[in-house]
């Protein structure tokens, strides 16, 4: 569904990224490792995987990869509901409570 146009705009890029450079080949296999998971595609995971491994990569980098990954998500995951406890003033953990949130007074009080 991508137009070519595009298709081929996002080819030439993607090459670029894998030519000759400061990080080898290997390095860059586990850091589309670690994209391919962040971001869900099967099919790149398991394409870098092979490749990571024809670079020569260790099934130990590959689970240290691995690892590296869920921790970062599993990060995120705190960071987005930390920020989302503060934004809605909720404190399930802390010993100060948050102050209570203004309520209308009926005109019975």
């Amino acid at each position: 569904m991508v137009d070519p146009k595009m298709r081929k705009i996002y080819f030439q890029f993607y090459q670029e990224t894998y030519r000759s450079s400061g990080i080898d080949r290997k390095t860059k296999e586990l850091i589309a490792i670690a994209a391919s998971l962040a971001t869900h595609c099967k099919g790149c995971l398991e394409g870098h995987i092979k490749k990571a491994l024809k670079y020569g990569a260790t099934k130990e980098e590959l689970s240290e990869t691995i690892a590296i990954t869920m921790g970062v998500s599993a990060a995120a995951m705190v960071d987005l509901t930390d920020i989302a406890a503060e934004s809605l003033r909720i404190r399930h953990f802390d010993t100060t409570t948050a102050p209570p949130e203004p309520r209308e007074v009926s005109p019975e009080e």
